[in-house]
């Protein structure tokens, strides 16, 4: 049946039928019957999900593709899809995006993906000082719907913050053994582990990191960069809730003022862990301190874990520009204090590299994953606003010279070289950059049997 026909057997003008058929325009029940009859078919014919044909099915999914995002990095001119289009080639085109989208999801699971997705986001955080005005702004609006009057957030407000955007919360001895917590947005519950959540003191920041993503709408990360990038917008938020700017700010540059600035202090003012304390410090020192600054977690290990700097510090690279997952000189205030036996009292130290001479204050925390060092360091000329500027440690680093701690002595070499072969542990995560799945890493079937087993009843 042609357009025109169809049109004069439903009482509508051709270019009316065509929006409708085109998607253009929804129709009305009327409308939807009228087709129907003209077409001998019934409503529930017109609104089944599946296709008539085969030739349907593959028109229908090549449109859906060229509305979608690859074809739109892409910049291929979209195929006019209609009859005149011969099945083979449709066939063709069809095949062709879907091996496409193949590729580019085998892409986005590489370590090599991984890797550049990291080092663009690290740049990009680097280019704005780490600071994100509009997540800051989302942060005040919510601190402002709970009253928060100023100060760290207790964890009463977080509680009401939860009630505010809808969410019961539920503490509960199964949750998945891959998460934190998991929100039920059907049923507007959020869960949290009975037995304190795990590794972590303080029990208002896996909350606060659920809520977070809840209110910047995260949804399934299309890839690796995506991922990245929702992990660091939550933690923001949350460090951002934990401890607010005009707050956090007011108390810095009090500090600086009388030169006496202490992420230690931070941490016991808001009543958070070293670690927020010293992320929201990246935050916050460059766009109202005037301090430029890296930051760095390490595992006992010397791998970095995280690292962020805009100081001018070399951190180690590969040749993609990657930072994590490289072993830091042995030299460096992030791997001296793992020998430190005074664990209560902060360590400091200067230490002389390529690009100029570093002080840092590091301290070491015990986690599942094992002991990770979390430092904040600046360049000499800033260390006269810290606390801790008179220590008198001091290193030399000549990294990435691998004379400097990665070549062994020769006496040493000369001794063992060819009569030792050790055996490797590299973590999974080596070999899998990004696990499948809509939450990578995530064993989405473990978390639907806990939704359904803690969903009310009707």
């Amino acid at each position: 049946m042609t357009l025109e026909e169809l049109a004069a057997a439903v009482g509508r003008a051709p270019s009316q039928v065509s929006l409708l058929e085109n998607g253009r325009r929804e129709p009305t029940i009327a409308r939807l019957q009228a087709v129907a009859r003209a077409l001998g078919a019934s409503v529930e014919d017109l609104l089944a999900p599946e296709p008539p044909s085969r030739r349907d099915a593959l028109e229908i999914e090549l449109e859906r593709a060229q509305r979608g995002p690859l074809f739109a990095a892409l910049g291929i001119k979209p195929v006019r899809v209609g009859k005149g289009l011969p099945t083979d080639a449709l066939e063709a085109v069809v095949a062709l995006q879907r091996e496409l989208e193949r590729l580019h999801t085998e892409r986005a699971a590489t370590p090599e993906e991984a890797r550049r997705a990291n080092t663009e986001l690290r740049a990009d955080m680097r280019a704005q000082d780490n600071y994100f005005p509009e997540l800051e702004a989302v942060a005040r609006g919510l601190l402002d719907d709970v009253g928060h009057r100023g100060g760290p957030l207790p964890q009463r407000q977080a509680s009401e913050l939860a009630a505010h955007l809808g969410f019961a919360i539920h503490y509960v001895p199964d949750l998945p053994h891959s998460t934190r917590a998991v929100i039920d947005r059907r049923h507007g519950r959020v869960y949290l582990p009975s037995n304190g959540i795990r590794g972590r003191s303080d029990a208002r920041s896996a909350l606060l990191q659920a809520l977070a993503s809840h209110v910047l709408g995260h949804a399934e990360p299309r890839d690796y960069a995506e991922l990245l990038r929702q992990r660091v917008e939550a933690n923001y938020l949350c460090a951002a809730l934990l401890l607010p700017e005009r707050d956090a700010v007011r108390f810095l540059r009090a500090a600086k003022e009388s030169r006496s600035i202490s992420i230690e202090d931070l941490r016991d003012a808001f009543a958070v862990s070293y670690e927020t304390a010293a992320h929201r410090f990246t935050n916050l020192a460059t766009r109202h301190l005037g301090v430029a600054v890296h930051f760095m977690k390490v595992h006992v290990s010397g791998v970095i874990h995280k690292a962020y700097e805009n100081d001018g510090v070399r951190f180690p690279a590969d040749a993609l520009g990657t930072v994590e997952g490289q072993y830091v000189c042995k030299h460096w205030t992030a791997r001296r204090v793992f020998d430190v036996p005074d664990r209560l009292s902060p360590y400091y130290q200067y230490t002389d590299t390529p690009t100029g001479t570093y002080w840092c204050t590091s301290r070491v925390a015990d986690t599942p994953e094992g002991q990770f060092s979390v430092s904040v360091g600046v360049p000499f000329a800033q260390v006269k606003w810290f606390l801790g500027r008179e220590t008198t440690a001091r290193s030399t680093s000549r990294c990435p010279d691998e004379a400097c701690c990665r070549r062994p002595p020769r006496s040493l070499a000369e001794r063992w070289a060819g009569h030792a072969y050790p055996s490797a542990r590299p973590h999974a995560s080596m070999l899998a950059a990004m696990p499948q799945g809509a939450s990578p890493g995530v064993d989405a079937t473990e978390v639907y049997e806990f939704l359904e087993r803690h969903a009310p009843q009707p």
